[in-house]
């Protein structure tokens, strides 16, 4: 019975990665869709999302019927209600590749981006997508250093949103109010993108450690300040 039950929650975890890995080449190919204006490639990241969705609808069943069954205590509690969390966020990181995507449909045969703009909406969906590409790798090895890491990593997606935003308050800016807000909700979907990834490394680290990432790097903060002189 015990073996069947650490059997379940290890499918859980295999469960968070395939969700994992499936929202980050969407978020990769959505990229690709809206800056070629591909629109089977496009249509292939809209209808890919329902896999996700079933994923997390399944995940979910399976820690329900953990919990009824086992009543779990302690870490395996802990396990089973941060995957749930986990599961949530990868499933809306979905959601927002999907977006992205049901916007280069919307401007198709256009590109929904302009030229200038093109390399750094790029960057962007390419750092979505090893942001992503590490939450997996966090779920798999439960390495708290590399969980802690993402946030710092994640600079570099609001670095290039606050890029946008000059380009976006320019006075050379001439593509229109209509770009202008489909480049407002791209920049806006990376960046809420990087932070679901984000936010399923850090509850890797509370799976792991018991503590909160935030509590955990403010200790380490405050260890690695020189105390004041004096003191």
């Amino acid at each position: 019975m015990r073996d069947a039950y650490h059997e379940e929650l290890d499918s859980i975890g295999e469960a968070l990665v395939e969700m994992a890995r499936l929202v980050g080449s969407a978020i990769g190919r959505a990229t690709t869709a809206m800056l070629d204006a591909d629109l089977k490639l496009a249509e292939s990241v809209i209808a890919g999302d329902q896999k996700v969705d079933d994923l997390q609808h399944e995940l979910e069943a399976r820690a329900i019927a953990l919990l009824a069954r086992q009543q779990p205590v302690a870490t395996d509690l802990r396990i089973v209600v941060t995957s749930l969390r986990m599961s949530a966020d990868l499933e809306r990181s979905g959601d927002l590749a999907q977006h992205v995507a049901k916007l280069a449909r919307l401007r198709f045969p256009a590109s929904a981006v302009p030229h200038d703009l093109h390399a750094t909406m790029l960057e962007m969906g390419q750092l979505a997508q090893r942001l992503m590409a590490k939450a997996a790798e966090v779920i798999t090895t439960k390495d708290v250093d590399l969980a802690l890491q993402l946030e710092h990593d994640d600079d570099e997606m609001d670095l290039l949103h606050r890029t946008l935003f000059q380009h976006l308050m320019d006075d050379r800016w001439k593509h229109g109010i209509e770009t202008a807000v489909d480049v407002t909700l791209l920049g806006r979907y990376y960046e809420r993108f990087a932070d679901h990834a984000v936010s399923v490394a850090k509850r890797v680290v509370y799976l792991v450690t018991g503590e909160h990432a935030d509590e955990l790097q403010a200790a380490a903060a405050a260890a690695a300040t020189p105390p004041a002189q004096g003191e």
